[in-house]
């Protein structure tokens, strides 16, 4: 039941929305503060609640278009929750749903009912981000094509463009309200337009207009039901729309930065102008009052014609820098974190810009066909799972980062994240050149409750080896252990059965480490491996180790401690256990947890009487090993469904193996099979009826670009957006030509990497075989002989449409034209010539409701 004060404040949020404001030409749009609308997400400065419940928001981006086959999202999904994420964002591109104007199609692939469920039952929850403009690579940053044709500057407060967003907003909106957690979905957050920070001449930015943008998306939104807070993505970092800036203002403001550049080709090259030390500052700067969130981070690049392939992206963002330029997030106190892409997908049917490909892989920790043997996958595991189990970071105070402040050289950057109403401190250590290769040993000096130490203490050094870094801990909370210190990285640690505690340490290898653990809790045994010194100073007990591909195992009374080298750290899969409803399979701080020794992938884990059910894919025949479960007996384990034989090691950990069996897969003899073809360009046949084409009879265009002939041969003034593009002139020489010129000449546009072919009736003429970095191109070509005088011709262009452009917003550059710039036909004045064009069956009306607007030609 909603408490007295909450009702008060739905009764004021209620006043404030029936008591609009007029503001310039448009009505009803309501300044933004922050309304109480419900009370399941909420938020302070430090961390988002969800039911009460602090949370470390750690998602990715996943974009249900770029995967459109409903069945495979719940795989995507349970693959992302895997990692210990607790969440998900994703777009929706407006394009692909309202292609024909006052037509929004939400059913088939375009219906996210299904994106909602697999959501749910694999327990992440929701970032809703529907533009209604969106960047993301699509093709016209998510605008629909007859927007092109508007006579205003889009993304503008005028009544054309506003007025054009309200259906899509609508539907939308509602559709998204009702899979908000208020109604038992897994919706908690929705970010109004994306990246709307810039407009040209604005000083400053915004201006009235650009709030009046804002408000009324936001205002539609909230017409459609939405209650849930409103995000920012602001990749100036300047402070827009964070609360208590005016009019369009959200509730929480967040960043956007992509640090490490697109340049795949030269993957091992980091910029060293782009790395941010002192995000805390900004942030207290532009927004005190909220979480630090950081709405969109690089998590790969994308690729473009012509230019290097997927995998050098993954590189580009490998393990490496999710090491060094996540972990410098996490320095800043960032407690929502959403990585660009988690699952990148693909570009289909046409959907993507023009300086982009058929792949979206994006270098993702997942891959495009939805593996996940990237390193960066795992290593995302290690960093994630750690914030679940540190709720002291959820209330922690960044510091400032300082060169040798708390290591033993300036060679070494430390920034301090103090515990905030905790002991606990977090010391993100790296190399001072973040692009450093170099080997350095450093000691590190640290307050703790016992007073300053300087670590190790029981001799040798502590090492970054090149391209990482580390989060040291001191007084840290281990289920009421206090751990002084570990220079060892924390992956998890969980209550196990017989009222124990597991705790999982790990480091690279050769790496020396130190952790220290109160004496009273016993006599520490080493159970298993070897080679760890044991010390004491005052009341705590020091375990000293180098890291080897050895496991340690040490146990200190009912706490039983994994010493691990990272490599196998990856293999340990920390699975939470179902809930009660509502929590059911999402993230909270109250679940137990099992972890489990495995393989390439485990799904998820539930106890059900004395059976472990794990659910999983293997890629070889794969042991495992139950590390923890947070109740006894477990005696039997089943894989997919299936009980595997098991028995118990002579650690007593129960274990098994998963026999792997690889498909036999048989291809057909290719050159023996029959074989059969299709005309697929009848139109350059002399016998070819054009009457059915649209004529190029439009005297003006709104493209940005003016006319230079004498009718528009601008595709989208003619409702074609995508896909083929086929113009064909017809001309008859004058019987007065004199003309002795032979040269033909045509600009021809398609976006970047485009090609297109001509022909003279039936004759070949020539191509343009496309460049990565060309959009247009201006060709001269011989006729093979001179054109008779009063002889009917016909001339055939065919155009690869590579997609629009994105923009900034204000510049229209999405509103660059395709097709047909400019031509020249010798003996023949431009007027004289009579053009008609198709692309798409339908065009704006298109026919392929199943598989969208852009889906068809080449």
């Amino acid at each position: 039941m909603f408490s007295s004060l909450f009702r008060f404040l739905l009764a004021i949020a209620w006043l404030l929305q029936a008591s609009a404001i007029s503001i310039g030409p448009h009505q009803n749009l309501r300044i933004n503060s922050r309304q109480a609308l419900q009370d399941l997400v909420t938020w302070d400065e430090h961390s988002l609640f969800v039911r009460g419940e602090r949370i470390m928001f750690f998602s990715g981006e996943f974009h249900p278009f770029r995967l459109p086959v409903p069945d495979l999202w719940l795989d995507v999904f349970q693959k992302i929750k895997a990692l210990g994420f607790s969440g998900v964002s994703f777009y929706t591109d407006w394009a692909l749903l309202e292609g024909n104007r006052g037509s929004v199609v939400t059913d088939g692939i375009w219906s996210l009912e299904k994106f909602f469920q697999a959501a749910s039952q694999a327990g992440i929850y929701l970032v809703a981000r529907p533009g209604p403009y969106i960047n993301a690579e699509t093709a016209a940053g998510g605008l629909p094509g007859w927007t092109l044709r508007f006579n205003t500057t889009l993304r503008s407060a005028s009544p054309e463009y506003l007025n054009a967003t309200e259906n899509y907003l609508a539907t939308l909106g509602k559709i998204i309200a009702d899979a908000q957690i208020t109604n038992g979905g897994p919706v908690v957050i929705v970010q109004p337009e994306n990246e709307y920070t810039t407009w040209p001449g604005a000083n400053p930015f915004p201006e009235q207009q650009n709030r009046e943008v804002m408000a009324f998306t936001e205002d539609r939104l909230r017409d459609a039901g939405i209650v849930v807070p409103f995000l920012v993505n602001d990749n100036e970092n300047m402070g827009y729309w964070a609360p208590g800036t005016g009019l369009g203002a959200v509730d929480i403001y967040g960043i956007d930065a992509y640090p490490l550049r697109y340049d795949c080709a030269d993957y091992y090259v980091w910029p060293t102008t782009r790395f941010n030390q002192s995000w805390q500052i900004s942030h207290q700067m532009n927004n005190p009052t909220t979480p630090f969130a950081i709405a969109e981070f690089q998590g790969g690049s994308g690729t473009g014609w012509g230019g290097t392939n997927q995998s050098d992206c993954a590189i580009l963002v490998n393990a490496q820098t999710e090491r060094v330029v996540y972990k410098n997030n996490y320095s800043f106190g960032a407690t929502i974190f959403n990585i660009y892409m988690i699952y990148g997908g693909s570009n289909w049917g046409n959907l993507g810009y023009h300086g982009g490909d058929a792949s979206y892989d994006y270098g993702a920790a997942i891959t495009e066909d939805r593996l996940v043997w990237r390193e960066k996958y795992p290593e995302l595991k290690l960093q994630a799972n750690f914030f679940k189990v540190s709720p002291a970071y959820l209330t922690a105070t960044a510091g400032n980062i300082g060169n040798g402040s708390y290591a033993s050289t300036d060679v070494i950057a430390t920034t301090p994240v103090f515990g905030n109403g905790t002991n606990t401190n977090f010391y993100v250590t790296r190399h001072a050149d973040y692009t450093s290769n170099d080997t350095t040993t450093y000691k590190l000096q640290v307050p703790t409750s016992v007073g300053n130490l300087t670590l190790p203490q029981l001799g040798g050094s502590l090492t970054l080896f090149g391209r990482d870094a580390k989060i040291h801990v001191t007084d840290y909370d281990v289920g009421g252990v206090n751990m002084l210190y570990s220079t060892a990285e924390v992956y998890t640690w969980t209550r196990t059965a017989a009222n124990s505690t597991l705790l999982v340490l790990y480091g690279g290898a050769d790496e020396t480490h130190e952790a220290a653990l109160p004496a009273s809790l016993g006599s520490p045994t080493v159970s298993e491996g070897s080679d760890v010194t044991i010390g004491r100073n005052g009341s705590y007990t020091i375990l000293h180790w180098t890291v080897t591909p050895q496991r340690r195992v040490v146990k200190v009374g009912n706490l039983e401690v994994h010493l691990l080298w990272r490599n196998e750290a990856y293999n340990y899969w920390v699975m939470e256990l179902p809930a009660a409803a509502p929590i059911g399979n999402f993230s909270s701080i109250s679940k137990d947890l099992a972890v489990v020794k495995a393989g390439y992938l485990l799904r998820s884990a539930d106890i059900s009487g004395n059976e472990l059910r794990l659910v999983g894919d293997v890629n070889a025949t794969t042991s495992i090993e139950v590390i923890s479960v947070p109740r006894n007996p477990i005696n039997q384990i089943s894989f997919n469904g299936e009980l595997i034989p098991s028995t118990n090691s002579q650690s007593g950990r129960l274990t098994a193996s998963i026999p792997y069996n690889p498909p036999n897969i048989s291809v057909p003899s290719l050159p023996d099979l029959q074989w059969k073809y299709l005309d697929s360009l009848p139109e350059i046949q002399s016998n070819y009826s054009d009457a059915l084409w649209t004529s190029c009879n439009q005297t003006y265009s709104n493209e940005n670009r003016t006319l230079t002939t004498p009718t528009s041969l601008y595709a989208s003034d003619y409702g074609y957006h995508t896909g083929s593009l086929i113009y064909r002139a017809h001309f008859v020489p004058s019987a007065t030509n004199t003309s002795t010129s032979s040269i033909l000449s045509l600009n021809v546009t398609g976006g970047v990497g485009f090609a297109h072919t001509i022909w003279l009736n039936s004759t070949f003429l020539g191509s343009w075989p496309g460049n990565g970095g060309v959009q247009y191109y201006a060709q001269n070509l011989s006729l093979p002989s001179s054109l008779l005088p009063g002889t009917p011709y016909t001339l055939t262009v065919l155009i690869d449409h590579m997609g629009q452009d994105e923009e900034a917003p204000g510049t229209d550059a999405i509103k660059f034209p395709r097709g047909i710039l400019d031509y020249s036909i010798p003996g023949v004045a431009a007027q004289d010539v009579t053009w008609k064009m198709t692309g798409n069956l339908g065009g704006e009306a298109y026919r392929d409701l199943a598989r969208g607007p852009r889906n068809e030609g080449a």
